[in-house]
Order: C-alpha cells, then sequence, then structure tokens
C-alpha cells in the first residue's frame, strides 16, 4: 500500500515546491470612486502637492531626467503633458522643444493650471501653455502636438476610451505617445496600488492599441521600481 501511494506524495511535494507564479492582479472594473474629486477640489493647495511629489524619496522626480530622455523631445516640437500636477516636467520640456517648440500643460484641477502657470512666468518659460482639460477630453486642437506624456495619470482616466480618442486626435500622425504608470501585479505590489489603480500593464497596452496606438517600446529605466515607461506610436492618417 506505501509503495502505490509513493507518486502521489512525490507529485504532492513537487506542486508544493512549485515557485508561485507573479500574475497580473484582476483589475477592478472602473477607478476607485472619487479618485479625481481631491485634484478638482476648488480648497486644493498646490504646495501640498508639491512637497509630497517633489521629493528624492518619490522614485518619478528621482529618475525624472531618464524619464525626459525617454520621451524623445526634439527642438522644435510641441508636446502636451497631459496630468501635468504641479509641473514637475513642465522645465525640461521646455529646454527639450526649445523657443520653437512648446509645451502644453493639461490638467483637469484649475488649481493646479493656475499653479503652472505661475510656475513658468517665474522660471521665464515662454513656451509654456497651462490648459484646463475635462475628465473626458484633453481639450487640445486636433493635431496639436507631435508628442503626449502621461506620468501616473493613465489610472485617472474615468473614461480611458474617450480619453484615448481626445489624445489621438490632439496627436499629429506619426506622433508618440508615452505612459508612465504603475505596475499592478498580485503579490507584488502594494496594497494601495492594487486599490488604487485600475489595469495592469499588459491590459493598458491592449486598451491603448485599440485605441489606435502601436506600442513601439518597454523603455528600461533603471530607477524605476514601482513604475512602468511605455512608448506608442499614433497609427493612421
Amino acid at each position: 500500500m506505501m509503495t502505490r501511494n509513493v507518486p502521489l506524495l512525490v507529485l504532492a511535494f513537487l506542486t508544493a515546491c512549485r515557485p508561485a507564479v507573479q500574475t497580473p492582479a484582476t483589475p477592478p472594473s472602473t477607478v476607485p470612486d472619487g479618485i479625481n474629486e481631491r485634484f478638482l477640489d476648488p480648497e486644493l493647495d498646490p504646495d501640498t502637492w508639491t512637497n509630497r511629489w517633489e521629493v528624492e524619496s518619490r522614485e518619478i522626480y528621482a529618475e525624472r531626467h531618464a524619464i525626459t530622455a525617454a520621451v524623445q523631445l526634439r527642438a522644435g516640437e510641441d508636446v502636451a503633458d497631459v496630468g501635468a500636477g504641479t509641473g514637475l516636467f513642465v522645465a525640461p520640456f521646455s529646454q527639450a522643444v526649445g523657443p520653437e517648440g512648446r509645451v502644453y500643460a493639461v490638467e483637469i484641477s484649475p488649481k493646479f493650471v493656475e499653479h503652472i502657470r505661475q510656475r513658468a512666468a517665474s522660471e521665464g518659460l515662454a513656451n509654456v501653455e497651462a490648459v484646463l482639460s475635462r475628465e473626458d477630453s484633453t481639450t487640445l486642437p486636433r493635431g496639436a502636438v507631435d508628442a503626449v506624456f502621461l506620468c501616473d495619470t493613465y489610472h485617472h482616466f474615468t473614461d480611458y476610451e474617450a480619453m484615448l480618442r481626445s489624445l489621438r486626435d490632439a496627436i499629429r500622425p506619426g506622433g508618440r505617445l508615452v505612459i508612465v504608470d504603475f505596475e499592478r501585479i498580485s503579490g507584488v505590489s502594494r496594497e494601495w496600488i492594487l486599490g488604487h489603480v485600475r489595469a495592469g500593464k499588459e491590459q493598458v497596452i491592449a486598451e491603448v492599441e485599440a485605441g489606435g496606438f502601436e506600442l513601439e517600446e518597454e523603455i528600461e529605466v533603471p530607477g524605476l521600481d514601482e513604475n512602468y515607461v511605455l512608448r506608442f506610436r499614433r497609427l493612421g492618417s
């Protein structure tokens, strides 16, 4: 009897010892309720968010130069930073495109829009324009830019299909879309990310490609542990 049970015991042992496979977490069907409410608050204090976001302990801030390089901006290009927040990337983008280019800092938060206007004025960034957007539209004109940049913003889209249409309309044919966002993997990502971020990387890629873009490259930025960087190309005319 013991001999006949040996294969079963071996199988159970091997199954128990098999390393766990890290699979993407099943995303919620929608973004968390009220995900953007605090940014629409008329009492929002931009300085509070500057002190939270623009610090070396935040990997996006620490790797801002490498992230800027990933966008591959050239002199004379026009770029939109959609979900620009406190304007972290406004100055490096302004420098990258030069006086012949233009930077549109796009935000749904009126307080952030005003903050960026003041920041651009105080830093002498004449090629920067702050733009008030909506949750379903960038409000940019058709064919306004060569590139769109989203940094920890895609997961805030409450209607990602409408926003992808708006992004595609704003980007000139052959232009690029660069997305920086959180990895969302069960058993790996922090609980805050699992509860806050709607979709993991593979789902984001599928959604963006269905919206009229082609993935060109996932860019490795060594200092990023919780975020990935994807560069897409706009398809069609």
